[in-house]
């Protein structure tokens, strides 16, 4: 009877020989590259670092915010110091007593932490607080100075240490809390979203790579001065949105406005139009920072800051240089409409009609019809209808046709629905 034996192994499935070889095989899977590739979540993430500003991501859990940090610290030659807050005590952020020969004397001094210490010794780093929403009220509010004056007991950072924290929603976190407003009211908050297209290039090998902006600078005193006009022309106009606590819990958690986040959004817009970024990568800073609609206030109100002075497309109506997009433009027709209503005379009038002329070889038709209908309402009897008039009346006539049209239609509708 014939018995199988055993053969000996193989050298190679030895254990520890299996093990460096998984080994090497993580080392190829973790081998990746990066490229230039344009992402304005990640592009405004840099431009908030490069203005050492403190940046709080928001995402869902596996979003990839702590992949984009190591990243981020990777690209800017940074070296990366985690501390997930919710895992730490309130001393551990505002330094632990130690008690020396004579504290009668001395005092009693408040040691920092050791990678408070070994941020000290580089001079630079990236302080990635992870899990902010999962830190009670007691540590919240030792991070106050923290994230503020960036001091840790009696130690500050240096100048070259930027600070950036991720969060989950209240809803999808472990046991999470709301931000409390004070801490809310410290940090840039970007929301933090996949890109398939990205997600799938990375995984294949290859992400984007950030970059800190390219600042101009011959354009640095042009990039204050707009900014301090924008943000003080603003206020100015709705001295309400100066300070604003939200009346809700979860919004005073987010960004809203204040002293302290105007002045941040004041650095953003500088360092944006000293970097020249668009106005994506703009609108995703300043509704992170002082919220949504006093955002989008100031969105809109750096847009009439572009607009031509009507005055001077009255001036020379024939050179005019109109803004291309068709929101803007329409501001702009309509702001020549209103000025000639402020100041009605013939002259301005007439050129008001060969400005629209103009607007309409150069742009859309339908932006001219309703300055058309308004110009035209302010005619005075001893005025004598413009030979410009007969260039727009088949546009406005056209749309006043399709406007009754469109009635009509609408009228039938609502019939047949009964």
């Amino acid at each position: 009877m014939l018995t199988n034996t055993p053969s000996s192994a193989p050298t190679d499935s030895a254990p520890g020989s299996q093990l460096a070889v998984a080994d090497a095989l993580m080392s190829l899977l973790r081998d990746t590259t990066t490229e230039p590739r344009p992402d304005i979540q990640l592009e405004a993430l840099t431009l908030a670092v490069s203005a050492d500003l403190p940046v709080l991501l928001w995402g869902e859990p596996g979003i990839g915010k702590t992949a984009a940090l190591t990243q981020l610290a990777a690209s800017l030659d940074l070296p990366l110091t985690t501390v997930i807050a919710s895992v730490h005590e309130p001393s551990d952020f505002s330094g632990l007593p130690i008690v020396g020969d004579d504290p009668a004397e001395q005092g009693v001094p408040m040691a920092p932490p050791d990678w408070a210490v070994r941020l000290v010794r580089a001079g630079k780093g990236l302080l990635f607080l992870d899990e902010l929403s999962t830190a009670p009220p007691a540590v919240q509010a030792a991070l106050l100075r923290l994230v503020l004056e960036r001091r840790i007991g009696a130690l500050k950072l240096p100048p070259g240490v930027r600070i950036v924290a991720a969060a989950n929603p209240r809803s999808s976190a472990a046991d999470g809390w709301e931000l409390s407003p004070p801490l809310a009211n410290r940090f840039v908050h970007l929301q933090w979203t996949h890109d398939h297209e990205v997600v799938v290039r990375g995984l294949a090998g290859t992400w984007p790579r950030a970059t800190l902006p390219r600042l101009d600078p011959e354009k640095l005193p042009e990039a204050v001065d707009f900014a301090r006009r924008a943000v003080c022309g603003l206020l100015s106009a709705r001295p309400t949105l100066v300070h604003r606590l939200p009346t809700t819990e979860t919004r005073r958690g987010g960004p809203w406005p204040s002293p302290r986040s105007w002045d941040m959004t004041l650095n953003l817009i500088a360092f944006a139009t000293a970097a020249g970024s668009s106005r994506e990568v703009l609108s995703l800073l300043v509704r992170g920072t002082v919220g949504d609609g006093p955002g989008l206030e100031l969105l809109a109100s750096l847009d009439r800051m572009d607009l031509p002075d009507p005055e001077d497309l009255l001036a020379d109506p024939a050179n005019a240089v109109l803004p291309e997009r068709g929101d803007l433009r329409q501001a702009a027709l309509d702001g020549v409409v209103a000025a000639v209503r402020t100041r009605p005379d013939r002259a301005r009038w007439d050129a008001a009609w060969a400005l629209l002329v103009r607007a309409l070889e150069t742009g859309a038709p339908d932006l001219v019809v309703v300055p058309a209908t308004i110009l035209a309402s302010l005619r005075q009897e001893d005025w004598d209808v413009p030979a410009a008039i007969e260039h727009l009346a088949g546009v406005v006539s056209l749309s006043q046709r399709a406007d009754r049209a469109a009635d009509r239609v609408a009228r039938v509708g609502a019939k047949a629905g009964r």
